[in-house]
């Protein structure tokens, strides 16, 4: 029946395109010649502490929430980033249905109480970013149970329905006690709720473990109660690697729990971006180690995360906290080859200077972590109300868009490439990709060429077609002194990717002779 068919096809490309021989080929599924997509992790940092990003005040209407969510998924989607990082527990509530903590005052101005008309926001944020091939990745803070932006104590705050877990903090805060076992098991239990719950791509701890010194006034976290118990049951840790060793604890616990629920779900962790002053020799500034108890080298040397995202907010100049010399201290640090995605402030003075130094940053990252490539930028709100700086971006480095680096270490077997048919129309081919046999396939990919010129497009695992012009106009070149010259498409090539990254053989779909 083909062969019938493939004169009459011939035919009407011949007389459709300019006496140009169009002929669909067999899939060949091992062809590996031709272009790959890159892979560059770029997130930006969503903050609903304080309201800093999203929703932008208290109490707002659920289509203005909504509506707010999809302006900032749609900017990170038009500039080609691929991962939001979405902070959902920013003071032991929730930004979505929980059973276990109350919903965020952030949402409404109440703890407590609901959306109206009632909406779950994790959920929402989670389908609006996978429709615009984003990763959505859940931000929680694991100790912070009250912030003194959230207005009086409420009744249905943890500090009240679980007494003796949280102790004050003169500047206004309540914090969980990290050592008690409570507190660690309750913080794991949320998370794994919402692991269990929602499609999420990944969880992420940003730098607040034990509080910073000024949350207490530079007096000593009280946690008297919990070390005396520690005491008198035989612990014969100091009391600084005995708050490190709680810490250690959950972090090594969650990871575990996280990837025997979902593994294809990344942990990632964004400390401070000093370990201690002197590592490396020219480093000098806040020790994280002795003053908020957290061991991040540890975490990072063990391979208790997936990726690792040290706030390295400090220029490139800068030289007790430099961007490059830190970067560098933390990759030798990364004995498990783990993702080493820095998080930058994309704020450091406005201006040319500001854009320059972003630009920098990224490409130095580029140069010395060429095998798994990624930045986190603090915060979308910057990103958002600096277009000088997000045309830099999108105009340098984040030209193209890009793939979410693979993570080996979860599972290194590529999917297999989609099923996807070809349809000759008047002026295009048509891709249509079979859903029912998507497999787990997240993402797939169309590598098509014309000429020299390959080109690509990253699609998401709802989208069901994509259209290819069979003639591209050749830019710059005109035909006859008037009409632009065109260039014949000449190859169609496809690929799926799964939900940790990796892609499948190529398949060619099209091939012009």
């Amino acid at each position: 029946m083909m062969r019938k068919l493939l004169p009459f096809i011939t035919c009407l490309a011949i007389l459709l395109n300019a006496c140009v021989t169009v002929v669909p080929v067999k899939p060949v599924a091992n062809l590996q010649n031709g272009p790959k997509a890159p892979s560059e992790f770029r997130a930006a940092w969503v903050a609903t502490v304080a309201n800093i990003n999203w929703p932008s005040k208290p109490g707002l209407s659920t289509a203005k929430q909504q509506e707010e969510a999809i302006v900032l998924l749609d900017f990170l989607k038009s500039n080609n980033f691929n991962a939001v990082i979405l902070q959902v527990r920013p003071q032991a509530d929730a930004l979505y249905k929980s059973d276990l903590e109350p919903w965020s005052y952030y949402l409404t101005g109440e703890t407590g109480k609901a959306p109206s008309p009632y909406y779950d926001p994790l959920e929402f944020w989670t389908e609006a970013a996978h429709e615009r091939g984003l990763e959505l990745h859940v931000w929680l803070n694991p100790y912070r149970s009250h912030h003194k932006s959230a207005g009086p104590l409420s009744e249905k705050s943890i500090v009240k329905t679980k007494p003796g877990l949280s102790v004050f903090l003169k500047e206004g805060y309540w914090w969980l006690d990290p050592a008690k076992k409570e507190t660690q098991d309750h913080t794991v239990a949320v998370v794994m709720d919402i692991v269990k719950r929602y499609d999420i791509d990944g969880v992420h701890f940003d730098d607040y473990f034990y509080p910073y010194p000024s949350y207490n006034l530079n007096e000593d976290f009280p946690d008297d109660e919990s070390w005396k118990v520690y005491q008198e049951e035989g612990g014969n840790l100091s009391r600084g690697d005995w708050r490190r060793e709680s810490v250690n604890d959950l972090i090594q616990r969650l990871y575990k729990e996280i990837k025997s629920e979902k593994k294809y779900v990344k942990f990632g962790l964004s400390p401070f971006g000093i370990w201690r002053p002197g590592y490396p020799e020219s480093i000098a500034g806040f020790d994280q180690y002795d003053q908020l108890y957290a061991d991040a080298k540890l975490w990072l040397n063990k391979g208790w995360i997936d990726y690792f995202t040290p706030q390295l907010y400090w220029e490139t100049n800068k030289i007790p906290q430099s961007f490059p010399v830190l970067l560098g201290w933390w990759a030798a640090e990364n004995l498990k080859n783990r993702h080493l995605w820095p998080g930058i402030s994309v704020n450091k003075g406005g201006g040319e200077k500001n854009n320059d130094e972003i630009v920098n940053e990224i490409m130095i990252s580029r140069g010395m972590l060429p095998k798994s490539k990624g930045i986190v930028h603090w915060s979308i709100s910057q990103l958002v109300n600096n277009d000088s700086l997000t045309r830099a971006i999108v105009n340098g480095p984040y030209k193209k868009p890009a793939l979410v680096p693979s993570s080996p270490w979860l599972d290194n077997n590529a999917p297999e490439p989609p099923l996807v048919s070809t349809e000759i129309q008047d002026r295009s081919i048509k891709l249509t990709r079979n859903i029912s046999a998507a497999g787990d396939i997240f993402r797939w990919i169309v590598y098509y060429q014309y000429g020299d010129r390959w080109d690509y497009q990253i699609l998401n695992s709802k989208d069901t077609s994509f259209e290819i012009m069979l003639n591209s106009v050749s830019p710059g070149v005109q035909k006859n002194n008037s009409e632009p010259a065109t260039i014949p498409l000449k190859r169609i090539m496809v690929t799926g990717v799964d939900r940790t990254g990796n892609e499948s053989v190529k398949k060619e779909l099209y091939l012009l002779k």
